[in-house]
């Protein structure tokens, strides 16, 4: 089962920053959009932030201002910067990629992110 590589996570006050990596192996490739996703205890996953080939960025509402995703396409890699970090902001964070082959979605291992209040 080929999957992405995560790092990055971690414990952390609250107000404080982390940032996560994220790597697709080179046996995925064409990919178009790269992104994070996380979950929370009883919550569902949801979408945190994503970026596409062509730099085209989005977030969730909550996350605006605070996260920022980059990504480096020579590298299949891409980035988490998350500041002011917030206790709700506590998850698993998955990495998502989509790309070939076969055509579907490639997710990381997901990485723990705790932020004490």
């Amino acid at each position: 089962q080929v999957q992405l590589v995560e790092s990055g996570g971690g414990l952390v006050q609250a107000g404080g920053s982390l940032r996560l990596s994220c790597a697709a192996p080179g046996t995925i490739f064409s990919i178009n959009a790269m992104g994070w996703y996380r979950q929370a205890p009883g919550k569902k996953r949801e979408l945190v932030a994503r970026i596409f080939s062509g730099g085209r960025t989005n977030y969730v509402d909550s996350v605006k201002g605070r996260f920022t995703i980059s990504r480096d396409n020579a590298k299949n890699t891409v980035y988490l910067q998350m500041i002011s970090l917030k206790a709700e902001d506590t998850a698993v964070y998955y990495c998502n990629a989509d790309g070939c082959c076969p055509p579907r979605d490639y997710w990381g291992q997901g990485t723990q992110v705790t932020v004490s209040s």
